[in-house]
């Protein structure tokens, strides 16, 4: 399947708007907490992948993680770190803090670029790393001067996993590639799934979900992660990796809107204010990014989802 550009964006634009609805989701379960909230959609998205992907990919997609050698399952994990550390975050801190911290995941993976496979930042990479910097400092700050409970500041730290999981998953990725081993994607997503499933499972039990909670999980599992994953997938394929970056961005407005609108969830002031900076510093650099680009080929680029 080959989208058109346009398609791809409104696509794409479509797929944050998806992954934005975790947050308010999440506040509207009444039992479930913890690793069997993560338990539970983690199950569900392996249950809607193994439907999927077959559809999509044919039987062979099977074969591909038999046979994907050690680099998709080193993907695989990231995504489990990513799939796992997401959902106990939202289970810990507010949505706007988690997502504010999860939207550095672009400057980490510049960052990854630099250190380990040795691609030289411009300067405003650099200066939208310290921009975003500041932001962050500025948020837990503010907030621990505030009283922030231990919660908070756990979460917001179990949230920083996801972006270094994700900066790891593309530098293992891009290794991969340099080596003429391409890492398939769609494949390590659903590896990342079944691994979340089993690692949660025991720290899950006993389980405490009602009815109307797993109802909610499996909607997250589906139409939160399973099938944006995938269309997302389709969009990065299209769309210059600056455009896809810009694009993800809006997760964190939807995310923080949605759960605002529809759970009452109102963001400190202080998760604002360092927003704007990270969110600011990003827009600046991805937006410099894109008008740098003269190729009309896509990049090598790496989905957000989580």
């Amino acid at each position: 399947m080959r989208l058109t550009h346009g398609a791809a964006v409104w696509l794409m634009v479509a797929v944050t708007l998806m992954w934005g609805t975790a947050g308010v989701v999440t506040r509207h379960l009444t039992q479930a907490h913890s690793f069997e909230v993560t338990f539970w959609r983690s199950f569900f998205t392996m249950l809607a992948l193994l439907v999927i992907l077959p559809v999509w990919r044919g039987p062979a997609v099977f074969a591909q993680i038999r046979h994907g050698g050690r680099a998709l399952w080193i993907s695989g994990a990231c995504w489990t770190v990513m799939f796992t550390a997401f959902m106990v975050a939202l289970t810990l801190a507010s949505t706007a803090s988690v997502l504010v911290t999860l939207s550095l995941g672009p400057l980490f993976t510049a960052l990854a670029a630099r250190f380990f496979i040795g691609h030289r930042l411009p300067a405003r990479t650099w200066i939208a790393i310290l921009v975003a910097g500041l932001g962050i400092a500025w948020m837990y700050g503010s907030r621990l001067a505030g009283g922030a409970g231990g919660d908070w500041l756990l979460g917001t730290l179990v949230a920083l996993c996801v972006p270094i999981a994700g900066a790891t998953n593309w530098t293992v990725v891009q290794h991969a590639h340099a080596q003429g081993n391409e890492v398939d994607l769609v494949p390590a997503v659903l590896i990342g799934a079944v691994l979340s499933t089993l690692v949660t499972l025991p720290l899950s039990l006993p389980f405490q979900a009602s009815t109307r909670d797993l109802g909610l999980l499996a909607f997250l599992g589906v139409f939160q992660l399973a099938i944006p994953c995938v269309l997302s997938v389709l969009c990065a394929r299209v769309l210059k990796a600056p455009e896809v970056a810009l694009l993800a961005l809006l997760e964190v407005i939807f995310g923080i809107a949605l759960a605002w609108i529809g759970a009452g969830e109102q963001p400190a002031l202080s998760v604002l204010t360092g927003g704007a900076l990270v969110i600011g510093a990003l827009v600046f650099n991805e937006l410099l990014a894109l008008r740098a680009r003269r190729t009309p080929a896509p990049d090598e680029v790496l989905p957000g989802a989580h």
